[in-house]
């Protein structure tokens, strides 16, 4: 079991590590990668899975549902502990709602359960992009065009591979390779971002940071508990909510509280710590659900 978890996650904080090495050397474009990342690669890897046949996506409704149910439930989970805390919910409950499903999550999910846990990986990670910049995007700011979330690369992607997929429509086996393999290159391009990031942890705001990093998966999981029981979700599609559910917040949070003016020094330690957090969380997480797939539930 220990042999598995170190299987998954080495790779996940080395390549990470190469990033925080390089950045720490250089002064690498990283708000380009990002673009080309969420521009290009990423786009291809979200159509390629959604068009290929082989992926029927009404198997993942109920996953995707959970997936939503997590996000915007752990907003509403932890709003009296913000209340209560005196906290800005503007600043805090946007990290604790969407978490870092493409920096970390599909790499992490790749890495533990294999290719076949590709489409889940990406039905969870459009989920959270979808209300990202929709929910999250209107509790900084009511009133955001939606015309803005449809103009998204990731969005057109999502909507043409839905599109193919549920039209029976058969792509080229080339065409599809192609796609794949451009796709690619977005898996290790976010961790190494994701590393590049880790330079700029503020630990001016510690105390909110560590708490983040402890409420954001805690919430998740809370949530997670009942949902797979509700849901009647098992297998390989339990155990990609579970590690979703766990999730540290997602970088992009801090770049659109750096756009908003949104404190962004006090999100960017929610945001860095809480990956930091991960350290301790997902090894923790990922022991658990190991047992849990392993006990055949």
């Amino acid at each position: 079991m220990t042999a598995q978890i170190l299987a998954t996650l080495l790779p996940v904080f080395l390549i990470s590590g190469c990033g925080t090495l390089y950045g720490h050397f250089r002064t690498p474009d990283i708000r380009g990668m990002n673009t080309l990342n969420m521009e290009l690669f990423v786009p291809m890897l979200v159509f390629a899975v959604l068009a290929d046949g082989q992926a029927p996506l009404e198997e993942y409704a109920k996953l995707a549902l959970g997936g939503v149910v997590i996000v915007l439930g752990s907003g509403l989970v932890l709003w009296p502990v913000v209340k209560w805390l005196k906290l800005n919910p503007k600043t805090f409950l946007p990290p604790m709602m969407f978490n870092n499903s493409g920096n970390m999550g599909i790499p992490l999910l790749l890495l533990a359960f294999g290719e076949s846990a590709l489409p889940a990986a990406v039905v969870l990670f459009i989920v959270e992009m979808l209300l990202h910049f929709s929910v999250g995007l209107y509790m900084l700011r009511p009133g955001t065009s939606l015309w803005r979330l449809l103009r998204m690369p990731i969005v057109l992607a999502s909507i043409a591979g839905l599109a193919v997929n549920l039209s029976g429509l058969a792509l080229p086996s080339w065409l599809l390779e192609a796609l794949h393999m451009l796709g690619g290159v977005c898996v290790p391009l976010l961790l190494f971002a994701l590393g590049v990031r880790m330079l700029d942890i503020d630990f001016g705001d510690w105390k909110t940071g560590l708490l983040g990093a402890l409420l954001c998966p805690l919430s998740g999981l809370v949530l997670a508990v009942p949902l797979i029981w509700l849901l009647e979700l098992s297998g390989l599609q339990a155990a990609c909510l579970w590690v979703f559910a766990a999730l540290p917040p997602a970088v992009l949070n801090y770049l659109v509280a750096e756009q908003y003016r949104q404190e962004p020094h006090t999100v960017a330690s929610l945001v860095l710590i809480g990956n930091l957090g991960s350290l301790i969380v997902m090894p923790v997480v990922l022991g658990l659900v190991f047992v849990y797939v392993h006990s055949g539930v």
